[in-house]
């Protein structure tokens, strides 16, 4: 299987910025369009954004439209989420996969997640 693992999380002040990195452990990798979920303590996982491996199409939940840029190096196997303008809506635990489903703000299409990295962002 493939194995993710996420970093770069931390504690922030509102309106700072964090670069999450997810990092692949093989390069079957750049096959797949690679997800980014959060799980705020007490809520159910939501949808991110995501990034397509054919042709590196990005896709953005609403609410963070035009703060997070994702993007991917296949040849590193790491896909990177910049994140700005952090709100303290935002802090969550935030995760990776990967899915080959084109229903990508699917959570259920996505498999090979990593353990996740904490984003805390005061006020």
């Amino acid at each position: 299987q493939v194995r993710m693992v996420e970093s770069g999380g931390g504690l922030v002040q509102a309106g700072g910025s964090l670069t999450l990195s997810c990092a692949a452990s093989e390069s079957t990798f750049s096959t797949y369009t690679v997800g980014w979920f959060r799980q705020a303590p007490g809520k159910e996982r939501e949808f991110v954004a995501a990034i397509t491996w054919e042709s590196f199409t990005t896709y953005y939940l609403d609410s963070v439209k035009g703060r997070f840029t994702v993007s991917r190096d296949n040849a590193k196997n790491t896909v990177y989420l910049q994140m700005s303008s952090l709100k303290p809506e935002d802090t969550a635990v935030y995760s990776c996969a990967l899915t080959r489903d084109l229903l990508l703000r699917n959570i259920n299409n996505y498999y090979y997640w990593g353990q996740g990295t904490q984003v805390t962002v005061s006020s």
